[in-house]
């Protein structure tokens, strides 16, 4: 998994590298004026900045080095800010150059491809640069907003759910669901306070968890324990593993090359002893917290003498980056022709795995896409880059009787805000179909 993710690292920053010379571009052009000296000056800081940034991470993630949580937050938070800003800026330099191709293809002569010059002696593409620097800065400015309001602006969005065979005893039943803590990039305690207290409002009768408490190493959720372990829920509280929550994606010092060929051809996959102290540690917490944690496997709750089975697997996804832990044939033995609600991190499992073949699961509960902590999300039209890679990526899906609904996450990763796609407190009723 290490070696996918630095693989992973390389991919992004390629994409980073090839965005910066395009901005470049646009940079030179609004600088032609400048003496030779300033030029030069902002050149070595203009690629100063991205060769800090490339080799900052890279060596993060090697482990040559570690910086402070708040450290992290701050410089992360900022080169994000600074790349979107770039990208905003290289769409409207797209724009003239995919004019200029066209033009040219249209003419064939080289002296019909010259710059429209607009009226004031502003070229066009001149025009488009200033334009696309305005709002890249204003892209900056919303990314700070993100942080400062969006990172903890909590939504309770509430869902009714009609179940195909829920036993009459269930009916009315209220299910609170958190995904994706990412605790590990918590920075404001009271912040983070005030969702918790939004979930003990809602006095639920069953809690779900699905996955992603921390970012890597579950030393992150050691300040939170006590106040997560709040949440009251006199049915149950279950919970399951996301992706970042197995420590894959930071290198452990005793890996063992040999060792680890050896377990992915004997057992899928390969953790270094210390690998796997860290998730009996993180195993604890998600017991001192008071949640029930669901290793494919079942929990059968009963009410009035009916039964519900609360199904959770470990982390399964068909994006090839992702691991596949998950067993969902061994979570479910045991709860046959019961009606089974099941908790499942990546959404992508549901489709693959879940709907039309296992009709007894009539709600799958995800996350992981955080809906990428930004886009557009409105009753009447939601849209976010994560689109792209995931059929189903947010809120409630429906086909064939059998539900899914992807939350949007508690926490954030990376980039430590959110952008039009809030944190959320789930909040589901159960209703027979």
């Amino acid at each position: 998994m290490f070696k996918s993710a630095l693989i992973g690292f390389f991919i992004i920053a390629s994409i980073i590298i090839f965005i910066d010379l395009y901005a470049w571009q646009g940079v030179k052009l609004l600088t032609t004026g400048w003496s030779t000296k300033s030029k030069s000056i902002l050149k070595w800081s203009y690629w100063g900045w991205t060769a800090a940034g490339f080799f900052f991470f890279m060596f993060l993630r090697m482990g040559l080095f570690e910086v402070s949580q708040t450290t992290l937050r701050i410089i992360s938070s900022v080169m994000f800010a600074v790349f979107f800003a770039k990208l905003f800026w290289c769409v409207f330099l797209l724009i003239d150059d995919v004019s200029r191709l066209f033009r040219w293809l249209y003419s064939r002569y080289a002296e019909k491809t010259e710059d429209v010059v607009a009226e004031g002696g502003i070229t066009r593409y001149k025009f488009l640069s200033w334009m696309g620097l305005g709002l890249g800065s204003a892209f900056i400015g919303g990314s700070i907003w993100g942080i400062a309001k969006g990172a903890h602006n909590y939504v309770v969005r509430r869902k009714t759910l009609s179940i195909k065979g829920l036993p009459a005893a269930f009916n009315g039943v209220k299910i609170v669901q958190l995904s994706d803590i990412h605790s590990g990039s918590f920075w404001s305690y009271d912040a983070v306070k005030r969702g918790v207290d939004m979930v003990l409002a809602e006095k639920p009768d069953v809690f779900f968890f699905t996955g992603d408490l921390v970012n890597d190493k579950a030393e992150e959720i050691e300040p939170w324990v006590e106040l997560f372990g709040q949440i009251k829920a006199p049915m149950g509280k279950f919970s399951i593993l996301g992706n970042h929550d197995y420590g894959d994606y930071v290198p452990w010092p005793d890996y063992d090359p040999l060792q680890a060929k050896l377990d992915q051809k004997e057992k899928g996959y390969y953790r270094t002893p210390m690998q796997q102290r860290n998730m009996d540690k993180l195993f604890r917490h998600h017991k001192e917290m008071g949640w029930d944690l669901l290793l494919n496997e079942n929990r059968v709750i009963e009410k009035e003498g009916q039964k519900l089975s609360i199904v959770g697997v470990e982390n399964w996804s068909n994006k090839g980056r992702f691991p596949k832990y998950g067993k969902l044939d061994e979570a479910l033995k045991g709860s046959e022709g019961i009606t089974k609600l099941l908790l499942s991190h990546d959404p992508s499992h549901w489709r693959e795995q879940v709907l039309g073949q296992q009709p007894e699961i009539a709600v799958t509960f995800s996350g992981h896409t955080h809906g990428m902590q930004f886009g557009v999300d409105t009753r009447f039209y939601r849209w976010s880059p994560v689109k792209l890679l995931y059929k189903e990526w947010l809120d409630l899906y429906t086909e064939k009787d059998q539900h899914l609904y992807v939350n949007r996450g508690f926490g954030y990763l990376g980039y430590p805000g959110r952008i039009g796609v809030f944190p959320e407190i789930s909040v589901f009723t159960l209703k027979s179909a």
